[in-house]
């Protein structure tokens, strides 16, 4: 990543991982994002916004159900 943007993404599939790990953290847990929502935070990071929701969700970071998107997986940090 460069500037907050990915500039490749690793071919290989551990590096991948904490990758989405780390954009995962853009989504809560709990809340549920439309199509568009989660399109419009991945475009900020990622020209190919579709292939990194589709790895998201392939990944188990986040679920889809009828165009609802939902974190599903990665890091979660303590904010208290």
């Amino acid at each position: 990543m460069r500037d907050g943007r990915i500039e490749s993404m690793p071919a290989k599939r551990s590096k991948r991982l904490v990758l989405l790990d780390h954009i995962a953290g853009q989504f809560e847990v709990g809340v549920h994002y439309s199509e568009l929502e989660v399109n419009a935070v991945l475009r900020e990071v990622y020209d190919d916004y579709v292939a990194l929701r589709r790895y998201l969700v392939d990944e188990g970071f986040l679920d889809r159900d009828h165009g609802d998107y939902w974190r599903s997986g990665g890091t979660v940090t303590d904010t208290r």
